[in-house]
């Protein structure tokens, strides 16, 4: 089977962000099917290039993954208005590239961006084959929670759009079982919960880091880290409220990776507020998360305290839990539901800088509490959402999608 998806925020093993589809179209390849990704060349977390911005440039991964990168916008963070011109730009070129990419038999869209779901549908409905639409994310309605979709007719066509790609669709796939009632509620037919998970053999639950503790001068720290993107969702100023309230333990460091349109606003709050106990880091490939994840001593997931949000699993949580660190999770929901079955964390409500800053002091003052909660965590994962299980889950969902009219 040559299946072909259209995602502009694919990453592969060497860049930052995450890793599902790479994994999963790894996975398909292993057994046997042909899988080519439109991407683009512009990274879905910094906003910079990853390569030369061209029409098209093609590459082909150690797994055998094809791989086009199709010309997008750059300016991704420069404002809510540029954001949806590098994703405009990126629905219409992925879909004149995905024209020449012959023999397919499946088109698989994932959103978000939304915007690209449309082009997969179209490249579907064009060649003849099935259309597996993808949603990891209740986008327009988490953008409009938010308050970052505001244009009434902006928000006509992107509920119009929505709706419009659930019904079209052959099949839904989404990646929290919070998504359900959304998408079926809104016109999708067939359903299945491809969830999201992690990749135990990525991740050593005994390895300190000590080479990256040295590298960035946390030796000797209680370090609680937060990877991943420094977005408006994140509320990520909660934890820089928690970092100085927790300022007079010198033990503890609060350590910020990753990249995003909110992270100068972010250092700028930190540096307003005279913070001593905070680091910011830049983002990393996925390859060298094995060792970030070691330093740590314990990791926090955060949104902003908005009730569709208790609908997400988020990936970083199953990274997390499969590095075998324990969970601050300032995220309700049912992401807490699989935190506290594993027992692997401390719930703290969202919004809650106090709670959080109680959280990380219970943590840092107990460390043996913390290895029980990571290795209960890791556990869990390796039995429950294990990516190469997930990974077969998801081969059988292509054959069922396949064999149905």
């Amino acid at each position: 089977m040559h299946i072909l998806l259209i995602h502009q925020a694919y990453a592969g093993l060497d860049e930052a962000g995450g890793t599902r589809h790479h994994e999963l179209a790894s996975y398909l390849q292993a057994e046997g099917h042909r899988v080519t990704i439109i991407a683009s060349p512009v990274s879905y977390m910094t906003g910079a290039a990853t390569s030369r911005i061209r029409w098209a440039e093609r590459s082909v991964t150690p797994e055998g993954i094809t791989v086009i990168r199709a010309y997008t916008y750059s300016a991704l963070h420069r404002s809510f208005f540029h954001r949806i011109l590098s994703f405009l730009s990126f629905m219409f070129s992925s879909f004149f590239v995905g024209l020449s990419v012959d023999h397919v038999d499946l088109v698989w869209g994932t959103s978000p961006p939304i915007f690209q779901g449309f082009t997969a549908w179209l490249l579907a409905r064009l060649k003849g084959v099935r259309f597996l639409f993808e949603v990891r994310d209740l986008w327009p309605a988490f953008a409009i929670a938010v308050g970052v979709l505001k244009n009434p007719l902006l928000v006509r066509l992107s509920l119009w759009l929505e709706g419009f790609l659930y019904r079209h669709a052959n099949h839904v796939m989404v990646n929290s079982p919070g998504y359900i009632s959304h998408v079926k509620s809104r016109g999708a037919r067939v359903v299945t919960l491809i969830p999201n998970g992690a990749d135990p053999a990525m991740f050593d639950p005994q390895s300190n880091g000590s080479e990256f503790r040295q590298t960035y001068g946390l030796t000797g720290k209680y370090v609680v880290l937060y990877a991943g993107a420094h977005g408006l969702s994140n509320d990520l100023q909660i934890l820089l409220d928690a970092a100085k309230k927790v300022e007079d333990n010198q033990d503890i460091a609060i350590v910020l990776l990753g990249s995003g349109k909110e992270k100068a606003a972010l250092q700028a709050y930190a540096q307003a507020a005279q913070l001593t106990n905070v680091t910011f880091l830049p983002p990393l490939p996925k390859s060298a998360m094995t060792d970030a994840l070691a330093a740590a001593d314990a990791c926090v997931a955060i949104l902003k305290p908005i009730e569709l949000y208790k609908t997400t699993y988020p990936n970083k949580v199953f990274d997390y839990m499969a590095a075998g660190r324990p969970v601050i999770l300032a995220i309700d929901g049912v992401i807490r539901a699989v935190v506290e079955d594993a027992q692997a964390g401390i719930f703290v409500t969202p919004g809650d800088a106090a709670e959080m800053a109680d959280a990380i002091r219970t943590l840092a003052a107990d460390p043996a509490l913390g290895r029980k909660m990571g290795l209960a965590g890791r556990q869990y994962i390796e039995t429950k959402f294990n990516r190469s299980d997930i990974a077969a889950e998801f081969g059988q969902l292509l054959d069922e999608v396949m064999r149905h009219e």
